[in-house]
């Protein structure tokens, strides 16, 4: 079905940008089209064609439609609407592009971070204000859920959503016969060594801090010690620390319940249909990832042109279809595969949303805190094995220094004496 959907709105996408690109020049724009209410304004677009105009956008790998497995290519419809150039290149970790954008390694026009991490860069006077004016869509498309109350951007200057998201239990319904609705799954014993956690600190930290009810950007050590010492209580029940490697785990039905996105579960579910999901009912992570501009760009404005086209009903419904993430475009719910559009764990109601919170960026002394503690929690849960390895290599190195720096000491000998 998401297949076929994809075809079909393909076939939208290349018969409008087939027409402005026929039509460009000889006709007027009509900015009210009844036949396709949708349809891509193409004056707005048009201001910088012929300009030799090249922008840079950095973005999660495999986070956009490239025209693989039936999608458009988003960014050759930019491309070949607007004139524009685009270097495309993705990351891995919001991390990384953070310390590639502070270390001046790398320059880029438009990066699409997660929220905290946009808080982050915001505090540190990395990222430019936008001229909404040149991003009409915003105002236009984007849901009025993405305009108030938005943590990582308080002034919502920044920043303009591109996908969202929530965290849950997954679990597999052959094995796990207890009612699901709590974090409390995640330290029953009657499951040890088939379930999964984090393997990353902020958001095995989060799910600690909701279940003793606190919140997931408390700043409070009190707190942070109090979920660390449930984590560790926790550590012999886990099966393995993962991200990726969850798929596999769940859909072989070699581990049974485990925290992770919504929109992933979606994907695996398609693959193992005794996988379901459940919002545990102390709340849990509603995440963002959104669009911005680096600090020091050079063709700002077009980079917000950039940004309003991602909001274009068609090309939001386009990019989710194809990962499989939720649209903060109200209008692109229209043209998504009915299937996922109207999925619960993809859009869930407003009263799980509720109980929801957003994380924003915590101080540098409590994320070193948090690494800190985080590293005595998933390091000490390793195997006698590994650290039989890890000794065995060390052994190893130690003995051949040992061994090189008696052949030195001989050569050395043997010189002095043929000296003498």
């Amino acid at each position: 079905m998401k297949k076929i959907f994809a075809i079909l709105l393909c076939a939208m996408l290349i018969v409008s940008s087939a027409v402005v690109s026929v039509f460009a020049e000889e006709l007027p724009v009509d900015t009210t089209n009844e036949a396709d209410p949708y349809a891509f304004d193409e004056e707005y677009y048009s201001k910088f064609k012929g300009q030799n105009v090249k922008l840079y956008v950095y973005n999660w790998g495999e986070y956009i439609a490239d025209g693989s497995d039936g999608s458009e290519d988003v960014v050759k419809m930019f491309e070949d609407l607007t004139g524009i150039d685009v270097e495309y290149t993705t990351f891995d970790t919001n991390e990384g592009l953070f310390s590639k954008l502070q270390s001046g390694s790398a320059y880029y026009d438009v990066i699409i971070p997660s929220d905290y991490m946009i808080s982050r860069m915001i505090e540190k006077d990395m990222l430019e204000k936008l001229d909404f004016a040149n991003i009409p869509n915003f105002e236009k498309y984007v849901s009025a859920t993405f305009k108030s109350d938005v943590e990582y951007d308080p002034t919502m200057e920044y920043s303009v959503p591109y996908t969202w998201g929530t965290v849950g239990i997954i679990y597999n319904t052959k094995y796990v016969t207890k009612t699901v609705d709590s974090w409390d799954i995640l330290w029953d014993e009657d499951y040890k060594g088939k379930i999964l956690m984090f393997d990353n600190s902020r958001d095995a930290f989060a799910i600690a801090l909701e279940k003793l009810g606190y919140s997931v950007n408390t700043e409070n050590e009190d707190e942070i010690n109090e979920a660390a010492e449930l984590l560790k209580e926790q550590k012999p029940l886990v099966q393995a620390y993962v991200m990726d490697r969850i798929f596999d785990k769940m859909e072989e039905e070699n581990a049974w319940v485990a925290p992770y996105y919504a929109g992933d579960f979606i994907t695996m579910h398609e693959e193992n249909e005794n996988l379901a999901f459940a919002f545990p009912k102390e709340g849990s992570n509603f995440f963002v990832d959104a669009m911005c501009i680096p600090k020091g760009c050079k063709n700002k404005e077009a980079a917000e042109m950039f940004i309003n086209f991602m909001c274009e009903p068609k090309i939001s419904a386009e990019n989710c279809n194809a990962t499989g993430y939720s649209t903060p475009i109200d209008a692109a719910k229209e043209l998504i595969d009915p299937d996922l559009a109207a999925n619960e764990y993809a859009y869930p109601s407003e009263e799980i949303l509720s109980k929801t919170e957003k994380f924003i960026n915590l101080s540098d002394e409590t994320n070193k805190l948090l690494d800190d503690l985080w590293i005595t929690i998933s390091v000490g849960g390793l195997s006698t094995g590994f650290w039989i390895a890890v000794a065995a290599v060390v052994i190893a190195v130690i003995a051949i220094c040992i061994v090189a720096m008696n052949k030195k000491k001989k050569r050395e000998l043997l010189r002095n004496s043929s000296g003498n």
